[in-house]
């Protein structure tokens, strides 16, 4: 069960119209990155790895904000080309059905750095740093995290104990990946919560400001 999502998932990528997003996110303990188009870089960093905000850099991460996702796809597709000295395995620690093969690469950042000073040189709007972009996302989902947390409470009859119950463990950890999320990128999850759910948060280990 997923704690929040809010919107429809990613769609597979089509000649359509309507914005796109060339991704670039950079690992935060290596030298690694993820290339990748998306309609929603946000989800898309939430499927690659449920800790995306501490295992992606989001700090150094970017994307480039097209109107076409034929025009992002083969942006991507270029990228590949001049890359292909610098692929890399996917790490093992993202999602095997979301990686993408040969979208990894090592020793790549800094000339990425400079393709996204040459597409803002040339009027287009990137989103650098991503981070920025990310909690601005999850900040327009304030008000379903807290539909979504008023909603659990009526299944778990108001008794937030029950979430440490071994056969919900899946949906707790699902739930402690979002709010630690909204907690890392929006720095505010006291008017996102009911209480008694922030309350648990708060037991549970996390530090709310």
């Amino acid at each position: 069960m997923s704690f929040l999502r809010s919107r429809e998932p990613d769609r597979p990528a089509g000649a359509s119209e309507g914005r796109c997003f060339l991704y670039v996110l950079p690992c935060a303990y290596e030298d690694l990155l993820k290339i990748g188009h998306s309609r929603n870089p946000l989800q898309r960093a939430q499927a690659l790895q449920p800790r995306y905000f501490e295992f992606f850099d989001l700090g150094r991460a970017f994307a480039l904000e097209l109107d076409k996702v034929r025009e992002a796809r083969s942006l991507e597709h270029a990228l590949h080309a001049r890359l292909r000295e610098h692929n890399a395995p996917a790490p093992l620690t993202v999602r095997e059905q979301a990686a993408g093969l040969g979208e990894w690469y090592r020793g790549a950042y800094a000339q990425l750095e400079r393709e996204a000073e040459l597409w803002r040189a040339h009027g287009h709007a990137v989103h650098w740093p991503l981070s920025a972009w990310m909690a601005r996302e999850l900040t327009g989902q304030g008000d379903a995290l807290y539909a979504r947390a008023e909603e659990l409470l009526t299944q778990l009859q108001g008794d937030t104990a029950l979430l440490d119950a071994p056969e919900l463990a899946p949906l707790r950890r699902n739930l402690l990946d979002t709010l630690d999320a909204h907690r890392a990128l929006t720095f505010d999850l006291d008017r996102r919560l009911p209480p008694s759910l922030l309350d648990w948060y708060r037991r549970a280990g996390a530090t709310v400001p």
